[in-house]
C-alpha cells in the first residue's frame, strides 16, 4: 500500500461562523479563526477543513457561492485569508478548502447572465426546460424553479437560490478548473469537494417512479469523465489531500471516486452511517466498516466520521449525552480514530460538545429544517410534532457557537450570537477541559499522537472479532508484526467480553483507556457503560 502524508493525517473541520468572533458582530470569522489557531495545533491535528467563506448571500450559510474569488464580509477578506493560510503553514498544519461547484448563487454573475434571456451566451451554462420533472430536491417539493421572464424552469438539487451548473458545457468546466488553480496557487493544501457525485445529470431528465428517493440525483454517468478530467486538467499537478461528499454510494461505487488507479479523488465521506443510520445500530455499524475496508482496501481510502455540519453531533446521536457524556465521547473518538480510514474531527467534539433542542422553529437557521418544517405544517399536521420529528436530525444541532468558557454566549462573541448558544455551556467549554487532565479533550490528544507514533493505527489491516456482539465492539489492527487489539462497550450497563482463543494466549499492554483504573484481567474482560480500550498484543 502506498504511503502518504495525507493517509496519516488527522483532519479538524472548523465551521468558522460558529468558531469564534473576533469583531463582535455574532458571526465567528476568520480572524477569529487565526486567534485561535495554538488550540488546533495544540491538539495533534494536522489539517484544517475551512467551510465555505468565498462571497455568498448566504442563503445555506456560504454554499450559495456568488464570487468564487472573494471572501464574503462576515468572514473578512481576502487579505485575512493569505495571512491564515501563513498561519496555518508557519504552525506546520496545512487547509483545504470547500469547492462547491456543482451549483452557485442565484446572485452569482454567471447566473445572471443566463436568466436574463434564452439566447444569452451563458444560458448553457445551467439548466434551463420548457417542462419540469416530478423530481424532488435536497430542500424543497420541486428540483425546478419557473422564471417568469424567460418562461422556463431551471434546475436547482439543493435550494431555489442555488441553480446547478451544467457540467455538459466544456466553457463551465474550464471556467471551474481556473478557479481551483487559483486558489491551489495560492497554496492551499486541497479541497473537500461538496456535492461531487451530483455533478452528471441522467440524460433526458424522465421522471422518476418515486420521486422522494432521491437518489436519481448522484451517481450518474459521466461524473467519473468529469473527475478524471479535473484530476488531468487541475489536480494532478499539486501535493494535496481530496475529499469528495459522495452520497448513496455503494464501496464497489465509491471505489470508482477513490481507486488509487483511477485517477480521481484521494477519499471519499460516504454516508451509509450518517444518512441513512438515523440512531445507534451497532450491527448495521459493523457491518458497513466491514463491507467498506473489504471494498476499498489497498485499492483506495475511506474517512472515519460521525458527526460534522450537515450531522447531529455524535454524542448526541450514537451516545449518550447525559450520565456517560465523557466516557461516551471518549469511546466513540476511539472508534473513529482506531478504524481504518482518514479520522475527522468536527470542532467542539473534542470537547463533548452536544445536539441541542430549541422550543420554536424561529430558534432554528437550517433551511433544510425550516422548508421541511413549513411543507409538513402546510399539510396540516401538528406543528409542535412536526418540530420533535425534526429536531434531531437538524443540522443546527452542530452548528450551535463553540464553547470557549462559561462567560455570556460562552466567550464566542461579544455580540448576539447568529445562532443561539446550547444552554449546557457553563459545563461543557474549552476551559473547564484545559483545566481537567482526565477531560474529553486530553484524551483526542493521546489518541491523535498513538496515531502518529504507531504506523499500524494508519496502515495495519482490520478484523472484526465481535460481528454478532449486540454491544461490545472488538477488532484488530495488524502491520509487521504489530498487532493492536481494541475492545469497546457501546452500552448504559456493564457487559463482559472473553476473548478468543488466538487472543486470548498473547500477553497484552493497555495502551489508551477511557477509564483510569482498568484492572488487568484474565481471557474475560468485564467492561464498564461506554467503557473503550487499545491493547497492544504481544
Amino acid at each position: 500500500m502506498k504511503r502518504t502524508w495525507w493517509k496519516e493525517a488527522v483532519v479538524y473541520q472548523v465551521y468558522w461562523r460558529s468558531f469564534f468572533d473576533s469583531n463582535g458582530d455574532g458571526y465567528g470569522d476568520l480572524e477569529g479563526l487565526i486567534q485561535k489557531l495554538d488550540y488546533i495545533h495544540d491538539l495533534g491535528v494536522d489539517v484544517i477543513w475551512l467551510n465555505p467563506c468565498y462571497e455568498s448571500p448566504d442563503k445555506d450559510n456560504g454554499y450559495d457561492i456568488s464570487d468564487y474569488y472573494r471572501i464574503m464580509d462576515k468572514a473578512g477578506d481576502m487579505e485575512t485569508f493569505d495571512r491564515l493560510l501563513h498561519e496555518v503553514h508557519q504552525r506546520g498544519m496545512k487547509l483545504i478548502m470547500d469547492l462547491v461547484v456543482n451549483h452557485t448563487s442565484d446572485q452569482h454573475p454567471w447566473f445572471i447572465e443566463s436568466r436574463s434571456s434564452k439566447d444569452n451566451p451563458k444560458r448553457d451554462w445551467y439548466i434551463w426546460r420548457d417542462k419540469p420533472n416530478n423530481w424532488r430536491s435536497y430542500f424543497t417539493p420541486s428540483a425546478w424553479e419557473y422564471d417568469e421572464k424567460t418562461g422556463q424552469y431551471y434546475f436547482h438539487s439543493f435550494a431555489v437560490e442555488q441553480p446547478d451548473l451544467n457540467w455538459e458545457n466544456k466553457e463551465v468546466r474550464e471556467e471551474i478548473y481556473k478557479m481551483m488553480r487559483f486558489w491551489l496557487d495560492k497554496g492551499i493544501d486541497g479541497f473537500r469537494l461538496d456535492a461531487i457525485a451530483l455533478l452528471a445529470k441522467p440524460e433526458g431528465f424522465p421522471d422518476a417512479e418515486n420521486p422522494y428517493d432521491i437518489r436519481y440525483l448522484t451517481n450518474n454517468p459521466g461524473v467519473h469523465d468529469y473527475l478524471q478530467e479535473m484530476h488531468e486538467k487541475v489536480l494532478k499537478h499539486y501535493d494535496i489531500f481530496t475529499v469528495g461528499e459522495v452520497a448513496f454510494v455503494s464501496p464497489e461505487e465509491g471505489l470508482k471516486y477513490v481507486g488509487e488507479d483511477r485517477n480521481e479523488l484521494h477519499t471519499l465521506f460516504h454516508f451509509e452511517v450518517c444518512d441513512e443510520m438515523p440512531t445507534w445500530d451497532p450491527i448495521r455499524f459493523k457491518q458497513i466498516q466491514k463491507r467498506w475496508y473489504e471494498g476499498l482496501w489497498g485499492k483506495g481510502w475511506n474517512s472515519q466520521f460521525l458527526n460534522n455540519h450537515d450531522h447531529t453531533r455524535q454524542v448526541t446521536r450514537y451516545g449518550n449525552d447525559k450520565q456517560f457524556r465523557v466516557e461516551s465521547a471518549k469511546l466513540l473518538a476511539t472508534l473513529v480514530h482506531t478504524l481504518p480510514g482518514t479520522p475527522y474531527i468536527y470542532q467542539g467534539e473534542e470537547i463533548g460538545m452536544t445536539g441541542v433542542k430549541f422550543d420554536s422553529i424561529d430558534d432554528y437557521n437550517d433551511i433544510a429544517m425550516k422548508n421541511k418544517y413549513a411543507e409538513e405544517v402546510a399539510k396540516g399536521r401538528d406543528p409542535k410534532e412536526v418540530l420533535e420529528s425534526l429536531q434531531l436530525l437538524s443540522r443546527d444541532n452542530s452548528r450551535t457557537p463553540m464553547q470557549w468558557d462559561d462567560s455570556e454566549h460562552a466567550g464566542f462573541t461579544t455580540g448576539t450570537p447568529w445562532l443561539k448558544v446550547n444552554p449546557n455551556y457553563k459545563e461543557i467549554n474549552v476551559k473547564q477541559a484545559l483545566a481537567d487532565p482526565n477531560s474529553v479533550y486530553y484524551y483526542y490528544k493521546k489518541l491523535i499522537q498513538l496515531r502518529k507514533q504507531n504506523p499500524v493505527m494508519v496502515y495495519g489491516t482490520f478484523r472484526d472479532l465481535s460481528e454478532n456482539e449486540p454491544y461490545i465492539y472488538a477488532y484488530t489492527r495488524e502491520l509487521d508484526g504489530v498487532r493492536w487489539l481494541i475492545v469497546l462497550n457501546h452500552c448504559d450497563s456493564d457487559n463482559v467480553y472473553t476473548l478468543p482463543e488466538e487472543i486470548s494466549s498473547a500477553s497484552r499492554r493497555l495502551l489508551l483507556g477511557n477509564y483510569t483504573d482498568v484492572k488487568e484481567e484474565g481471557t474475560t474482560l468485564h467492561m464498564r457503560p461506554h467503557e473503550a480500550r487499545i491493547y497492544a498484543l504481544q
